[in-house]
């Protein structure tokens, strides 16, 4: 076997995503090596990882000469700021999603990360979630025929408003920045592009500041697409229904990936990403078959990255498709806001490389 170069990580933020989701992920790949996090609570920090340099400004993170990569897990608002510093200081980079707060942002760092011939990459790890492998399984397979309807959910039931940046009034915040991304991109992965998006978006808690119910259309030439949140959901919604010209097939509960993490259970551990939700088959007659979920690996995120800076494969997650994210995700507000249905607002090139 050719051993890995092993790389030396930077990640920036030790909030609920960088301390659920990055830290363990990277931390379980052989050849990462996560060396430094930049935290204001360095307590915090070696609580859980003792033998990580902690650093107190983003900036001496990005600039430590040892780093080979830096994994920006900070507030939406200052990933393309901090991208934008990383790149510049000859780092290659993965930005959590959204990758930006526009697509204009989005662009900027595209140029810059190709001028300065870095990878830059964007963290769409539910592409390697079990409920989604599974229904793309089963698509494939032709068991349901064509697809004419396809429904996303991911509901949650948080009646009472949290003080958290994600439910404050500032720039990248609301449940639809939050979630969208993630069913936008599983979408995206299935379908390509939609022709239009049209897009219901609103604030219904008591006291809420911000979007906590979303509800967008996407229209394909011959299927439609529904993605759905809301955080005034206390059951009965599956995660996925599928429904084609032949069968429907239904995924009720989501990938456990993100309670495992939680739970502290290891990533790569004997029962990662396990999930014993079966998907269940529902044909014209009225008769349901269960199919296994496969088990889901998020770590397969970060185990394309080594492979990519080692030049082994491609990015697994190049930029224009965050892109194309981030086109969706405008495209819903606008629509929202407008009361219109809209186009995506990418340029014949960014279409032609998604291809």
């Amino acid at each position: 076997m050719n051993k890995v170069k092993t790389m030396n990580i930077a990640l920036i933020g030790y909030g609920f995503v960088g301390k659920t989701f990055h830290a363990p992920l990277i931390q379980s790949v052989d050849g990462l090596k996560l060396a430094v996090i930049s935290s204001r609570d360095e307590e915090k920090v070696k609580r859980d990882l003792p033998d990580v340099l902690v650093v107190a400004t983003p900036e001496e993170a990005i600039q430590h000469p040892d780093i080979d990569l830096v994994v920006i897990a900070s507030p939406n608002a200052t990933h393309a700021p901090l991208a934008t510093l990383a790149l510049n200081a000859g780092k290659h980079v993965v930005v959590d999603k959204p990758f930006t707060l526009d697509m204009q942002e989005a662009r900027d760092l595209i140029a810059l990360a190709q001028e300065k011939q870095r990878l830059l990459s964007v963290f769409h790890n539910r592409r390697w979630d079990s409920d989604f492998l599974g229904i793309k399984q089963v698509i494939a397979q032709g068991s349901i025929g064509k697809v004419k309807h396809f429904e996303s959910h991911i509901d949650r039931f948080r009646p009472e408003v949290r003080v958290r940046w994600r439910e404050q009034n500032v720039p990248g915040s609301g449940l639809w920045f939050d979630l969208g991304p993630h069913m936008i991109d599983q979408t995206l992965q299935l379908f390509g592009l939609p022709q239009s998006v049209q897009g219901n978006i609103a604030t219904l808690r008591d006291g809420a500041e911000i979007n906590d119910w979303v509800h967008v259309v996407l229209n394909y030439p011959e299927h439609k697409v529904v993605l759905h949140c809301s955080m005034l959901v206390a059951g009965g919604v599956s995660r996925f229904s599928i429904h084609g010209d032949k069968a429907s097939v239904v995924k009720a509960r989501i990938d456990q990936q993100e309670a495992q993490l939680l739970a502290g259970v290891i990533p790569g551990s004997e029962r990662w990403g396990e999930d014993s939700d079966a998907m269940v088959l529902l044909n014209a007659q009225g008769e349901a078959s269960a199919i296994p979920a496969p088990k889901g690996d998020q770590r397969q995120y970060y185990i394309n990255v080594r492979d990519a800076l080692n030049g082994k494969i491609d990015n697994p997650v190049p930029p224009v498709e965050a892109l194309a994210v981030m086109a969706v995700l405008e495209a819903a507000v606008k629509s929202s806001e407008t009361g219109t249905t809209q186009e995506l607002d990418l340029t014949a090139q960014e279409r032609a490389q998604l291809q």
